[in-house]
C-alpha cells in the first residue's frame, strides 16, 4: 500500500496500526510521532499563523472563509508523485484540515483511482469507529480490533477508578479570542475522567460564546486547550485570559494538540490528564501535559 494522510489524526492511527513504512504524503501539521513529516512528501500545505495572537488568527480564517480562500492546499504534484492507492481524508472541520471533496476532486483532476476513505467523528464512541473503519479500509481488521479493545480498556480504568466520588463542573475553552465552548467529543473526555462538562454537548459543535456566560454557569475548573496549540500555547493563552474567567474556578491548560482535538488514539491519553486535575488524590501527581495556571 501506499497511504496518503489528508489529517494529523489520521496519520496518527496510522502509526498506531503498525504500517508506518506503507504512509508516503503527511500534511505539514503532522507531527507526532516525532517526526512523520521526515522522508515524506508534505502533501497539504496551510496559513502560517506562528506568532499571531488568538484574536489575529481568528480574523484571519474568518476572512478567507469570507473571501472564499482556501485554508489548506493540495500540492498536487507531490500528491501526484506519491502514486496513493490509499487517502484519508475528512469532512468535520474545514478550519481543521483539507475537506475530503477538495480530495475527491484532485483525484478527478489526476486521474488517480485511490480508495478514500473520509473520518467524521463526533463523538468519542465516533472516534473509536474511525480507528476500526481506517483498520478495514487499510486491511489490518485484527490490529485495529486489538488496538480500540486496548483503548477501551484503559478508559474503563479512569472511569472505575474515579467512580461515584463527587463530580466537579468543568468549563473547556478551546479558544480564547473570542472564547469558544468545546464540542464533538471533548464533554466524553470530561465525563470519563469524572467530571460533568458545562456549556458542552456531547457531538455538538465548538462555537463562539461569552465571557459573561461563562461567568454564570460558574464552573469549579476551567481547561484551556486552544485548537492547534500545545501546553505552552495553552498556557499563555490562559495566562492571558486569568482576569476573564470566573474568580473561584481552578484554571489548567493542557495540550490541546495532543490529547483533546485530535481524535485518535491520544485522546485517552486526554482523559488521563484530565482525571488528575479533577481528582487529583487519586494520582500522584498532574499529569506532566497539563499545567495548573490559578
Amino acid at each position: 500500500m501506499r497511504i496518503v494522510s489528508l489529517i494529523p489524526s489520521a496519520t496518527e492511527i496510522v502509526f498506531a496500526l503498525g504500517l508506518a513504512d506503507e504512509l508516503v504524503g503527511v500534511t505539514f501539521e503532522c507531527d507526532f510521532p516525532p517526526d512523520p513529516r521526515r522522508d515524506r512528501h508534505v502533501v497539504v500545505g496551510g496559513l502560517d499563523t506562528q506568532g499571531l495572537s488568538p484574536e489575529s488568527i481568528d480574523r484571519l480564517v474568518r476572512e478567507k472563509i469570507a473571501e472564499g480562500d482556501d485554508l489548506y492546499r493540495l500540492d498536487e504534484d507531490r500528491f501526484l508523485s506519491c502514486d496513493p492507492t490509499h487517502v484519508l481524508t475528512q469532512d468535520l472541520c474545514r478550519v481543521c484540515a483539507l475537506p475530503s471533496g477538495e480530495a475527491d476532486a484532485a483525484l478527478e483532476r489526476l486521474g488517480c483511482d485511490a480508495d478514500v476513505t473520509t473520518l467524521d467523528p463526533h463523538t468519542l464512541d465516533d472516534v473509536l469507529a474511525t480507528i476500526v473503519e481506517a483498520g478495514r479500509t487499510l486491511g489490518v481488521d485484527d490490529r485495529a480490533a486489538r488496538l480500540v479493545d486496548d483503548l477501551r480498556s484503559r478508559i474503563d480504568a479512569v472511569t472505575q477508578r474515579v467512580g461515584d466520588r463527587e463530580r466537579p463542573s468543568v468549563f473547556v475553552l478551546e479558544w480564547s479570542d473570542p472564547p469558544f465552548l468545546s464540542g464533538h467529543w471533548v464533554p466524553d473526555l470530561v465525563v470519563a475522567a469524572g467530571a460533568t462538562p458545562v456549556l458542552a454537548e456531547t457531538g455538538g459543535r465548538s462555537v463562539p460564546t461569552e465571557w459573561d456566560t461563562i461567568a454564570e454557569h460558574d464552573p469549579d475548573i476551567v481547561v484551556v486547550a486552544p485548537c492547534g496549540f500545545g501546553l505552552d500555547g495553552a498556557s499563555e493563552q490562559a495566562t492571558a485570559v486569568l482576569d476573564r474567567l470566573p474568580p473561584r474556578a481552578q484554571v489548567w491548560a493542557i495540550d490541546a494538540d495532543g490529547l483533546v482535538v485530535r481524535p485518535g488514539p491520544r485522546l485517552v491519553d486526554g482523559i488521563d490528564a484530565l482525571a488528575t486535575i479533577f481528582h487529583p488524590d487519586l494520582f500522584d501527581g498532574p499529569h506532566p501535559s497539563v499545567r495548573r495556571i490559578r
